[in-house]
């Protein structure tokens, strides 16, 4: 698939519902999630698990249940008004629920938050089991509606992806699996040229997604006139920012500081131990992408985290000067019995090449530095240097 057929995609085909935009737009954020998946040139086999969670993010800020944003027309069958979208009703109560555990919490971007605290065993265990399992069932159902998207994209029914298919099933000698498939999970095949394109055009492909996404709802049927383009557009930038609490990763690390390791700022190396103040800077910024991901965690000079930093991602330069501190930074996380263990997890959750071998701490910041790389590169983010 081309950049001209994604865009047709987008602006020409038929479309009774968003799906196609979501759909287009989850496969873009998984390929950017993933940085390592290219380096196999191989297909690779998103779990519709993945994609569905996707999903929640983005239809999250849809489902206020004081604020309804249909997302395609509703019929009237025996009295009763359909649903635009089949899972509305979950997603509805999953977001209702998530205010009960977070009354503070109500922003378009929460749902980014709460997929990827469900793909960290440390945070998802932390919520009650009745809340995990509306998650899964929400997740289920999207998956469910996925394949509606899957197969009609582009002139014809599987013409542009084939139909997804348990992972068992696929030849696995000529494709990859993105970490945490399952063999019993359904998977859709991405070619290997297709996931370049997404990768290389990956800051269009978003912008023109959450512009004919606007578009499309703002010639949806509303149940009130106050919902328009730019409203909804709003609604799809919204960014996370840094508020949720580290409070388990800095207690770890403050247990490390205590007993005398020192870390040394991966930007300013400025020394921290005992008793100075420090930031848990995310590498990665949130604003990006919320990655609580130990790798994606370093303790740094608040000083240079909020004034030179802040949401830019290092340059080359300042990724090699850093490359000795963060080797340590990673070593100091091994000395813990319990970061060893998360950051082993959260490494092999995120990097391929971890899974055939055992991460090291040398081996994290190659795979963090190539994922800087990428993400710098293929979604322009302005850099700093030190």
């Amino acid at each position: 698939m081309s950049g001209k057929t994604i865009s047709t995609i987008l602006r020409h085909d038929n479309k009774q519902n968003s799906y196609k935009i979501a759909l287009l737009r989850a496969i873009n954020d998984v390929v950017m999630n993933f940085p390592d998946a290219a380096d196999q040139h191989r297909d690779i086999a998103i779990p519709l698990k993945l994609l569905a969670d996707y999903w929640i993010a983005y239809y999250w800020s849809f489902v206020d249940v004081n604020y309804q944003v249909y997302q395609g027309p509703r019929s009237n069958r025996n009295g009763v008004l359909s649903n635009d979208i089949s899972f509305r009703p979950e997603l509805t109560e999953l977001r209702k629920k998530w205010l009960d555990l977070n009354p503070s919490g109500n922003r378009p971007s929460d749902g980014f938050y709460l997929i990827n605290e469900f793909r960290i065993k440390r945070k998802y265990q932390s919520y009650p089991l009745s809340f995990s399992n509306l998650y899964k069932r929400t997740n289920t159902k999207i998956r469910t509606a996925l394949e509606q998207p899957i197969r009609y994209a582009g002139p014809g029914n599987w013409q542009v992806f084939e139909k997804p298919k348990p992972l068992r099933m696929y030849d696995r000698s000529g494709i990859i699996a993105l970490p945490g498939a399952k063999e019993n999970e359904k998977c859709l095949l991405v070619d290997f040229d297709l996931w370049n394109s997404f990768q290389d055009l990956s800051l269009w492909i978003e912008a023109l997604c959450i512009h004919e996404w606007s578009i499309f709802t703002d010639h949806v049927e509303q149940a009130s006139r106050n919902i328009t383009r730019g409203m909804v557009y709003t609604l799809l930038t919204d960014r996370p920012d840094n508020r949720r609490p580290l409070t388990w990763e800095r207690n770890q690390i403050d247990i490390l500081l205590m007993e005398g390791h020192r870390f040394e700022c991966p930007w300013s190396g400025r020394i921290i131990q005992n008793g100075v103040t420090y930031d848990l800077d995310h590498i990665i910024p949130v604003s990006l992408y919320p990655l609580n991901e130990m790798w994606n965690l370093v303790p740094s000079d608040p000083s240079f985290n909020s004034f030179k930093k802040r949401d830019k991602l290092p340059s080359p330069e300042a990724l090699m000067q850093a490359r000795p501190r963060l080797i340590r930074t990673y070593d100091n996380y091994f000395i813990s019995k319990e970061l060893s263990a998360s950051i082993t997890t959260d490494v092999s959750n995120r990097f391929l090449k971890t899974q055939k071998k055992r991460p090291d701490s040398r081996g994290i910041t190659d795979m963090v530095t190539h994922y800087v790389n990428i993400l710098a590169e293929s979604r322009n983010i302005a850099r700093f240097s030190i």
